[in-house]
């Protein structure tokens, strides 16, 4: 009973909020006619709704825990990880969106893998871009579902696995019925959660360590780290590469690309333009700071950065009961709206481009029962895998967003600004990448040098050679795409 007591405010608040994501599900559901409506929402949802979607399903807990508390650790320079989520935002939405939009339309792509086969005419880059995604997606959704149960295990004095399973079940099952119409509405209501979410943290954060002014007082952490040296935890240069790796998927990542494919035409992209990067701008330069503030909160030095918000949302010192339970409630917000997204892209990409990239479903009816049973499969393997996860949520989503940097890149930058390519250049640029991200770390010289710098360079340079030196194998839609956009 003193539990209840305690925690009832929160209750309230999540039970409601399960309320809204079951009516979400129920409407999308309705909604789902055919396999374009539950892949990628008909291709007709408007720009205030995808530029919320666009910027909810990537500021997950790991933003909120994992980005929010890392300056504990690495000082001053994780303040430029802001700046670079606005930058490479603003830039996914100037360079891929349009083009994006109109090619995977024409294409009848509804996949990032397919879209890359379909513009290279090679199923085999198809299946090499699918395994990618699939990877990718399992190292990212075992970050959100940490930070996600690190959170309610502080909060909510519950065990880990326990908070994993919550997590679990209720993602699950909206994602599963709702598909991503559902999604995509959930995440318009999340993102304006967490740009709440965001004030009240920074605010209270801020003024429990004396005042946003003190942020630059604190030269030496409590383990004796220089706070205010670009290079507190490691060299500038690999931190550069963190930040960048954490940021510049933005660009190629198929959750937040597949966004590009739902949005209505135009007129949408301009508005989710502006929704997008003001959201971006507003909360990034809010949830970055956090962890320098904490030093002057937090008594007893921390050796998990993840635990930095954790550990302030339970301290009443700094949020009454009301506020953390908002705090908490916007956060397991932020896990679902990614882990929703993540999963549908996972789900689609398995069913759609390795188990019926060579045969034809005999109806609709049947992929969406597929797609949906490989979500339920997808998010029960990733939560087993977040019982005894590989590394911190930084790492991992680090790790993942330099896969994708790495791999596609030039296969999706280059593929819709450059009419030519090949199967050849295609595959050779993302095994290359692949490759070189898990050797790096054995080489002497890693320490100075952040792995996504090199693995995108030998890709581009193989897209390019290849490219110039073989034959075009592109899908002979896409000559007249490029013949249209040129004219």
């Amino acid at each position: 009973m003193d539990w209840l007591a305690d925690k009832w405010i929160f209750l309230l608040m999540f039970s409601g909020y399960t309320a809204i994501l079951i009516r979400h599900a129920i409407e999308g559901n309705k909604k789902t006619k055919n396999v374009t409506d539950y892949f990628i929402g008909g291709r007709s949802l408007g720009g205030i709704t995808i530029g919320l979607s666009f910027f909810a399903t990537y500021s997950s807990t790991n933003s909120f825990i994992g980005f929010s508390g890392q300056a504990y650790s690495y000082g001053i320079g994780w303040l430029l990880v802001a700046p670079c989520a606005v930058i490479f935002s603003l830039m996914a939405w100037l360079i891929v969106a349009p083009k994006l939009r109109r090619f995977t339309e024409h294409l009848d792509s509804v996949t990032v893998p397919d879209f890359i086969g379909f513009r290279y005419g090679s199923d085999n880059a198809r299946l090499i871009a699918a395994v990618i995604v699939i990877f990718s997606s399992f190292l990212y959704m075992t970050a959100v579902f940490k930070g996600a149960g690190n959170l309610l295990q502080s909060f909510l004095d519950m065990s880990y696995e326990l908070a994993i399973f919550v997590v679990l079940i209720i993602v699950m099952l909206y994602t599963t019925v709702g598909g991503f119409i559902s999604v995509a509405r959930t995440d318009a209501v999340q993102g304006i959660i967490m740009c709440f979410a965001a004030m009240v943290l920074f605010w209270g954060t801020s003024s429990s360590s004396g005042g946003v002014d003190t942020l630059f007082d604190l030269d030496i952490s409590k383990d004796g780290a220089n706070l205010l040296s670009w290079d507190t935890a490691m060299p500038f240069t690999v931190l550069l590469g963190v930040m960048m790796a954490s940021t510049m998927k933005f660009m190629v990542e198929p959750r937040q690309l597949s966004r590009f494919y739902a949005i209505s035409g135009d007129k949408s992209i301009a508005t989710g333009r502006i929704v997008s990067t003001a959201a971006f701008f507003i909360v990034y330069t809010l949830l970055v700071p956090i962890g320098l503030y904490a030093h002057r909160i937090i008594e007893t030095p921390l050796a998990d950065s993840d635990m930095v918000v954790p550990t302030l949302l339970t301290n009443n010192a700094v949020f009454n009961p009301l506020l953390s339970s908002f705090l908490v409630l916007a956060m397991v917000a932020a896990a679902m709206s990614s882990l929703d997204s993540v999963l549908l892209v996972m789900a689609s990409t398995f069913h759609r481009d390795i188990i019926s990239i060579k045969k034809v479903e005999r109806t609709k009816e049947l992929h969406i029962r597929a797609t949906r049973m490989y979500v339920i499969v997808g998010a029960l393997i990733t939560a087993i895998i977040a019982l005894r996860p590989p590394g911190g949520i930084v790492t991992l989503t680090s790790f993942s967003g330099s896969l994708y940097a790495a791999c596609f890149l030039p296969a999706i930058l280059l593929g819709l600004h450059w009419r030519r390519g090949n199967s050849l250049a295609v595959c050779s640029s993302m095994v290359a990448g692949a490759v070189v991200l898990l050797l790096w770390p054995f080489l002497p010289i890693s320490g100075s040098i952040h792995r996504v710098f090199p693995a995108m360079l030998l890709s581009a340079i193989l897209y390019i050679f290849f490219t110039q030196t073989r034959e075009n194998t592109a899908d002979k839609r896409v000559d007249t795409l490029f013949a249209h956009s040129s004219s």
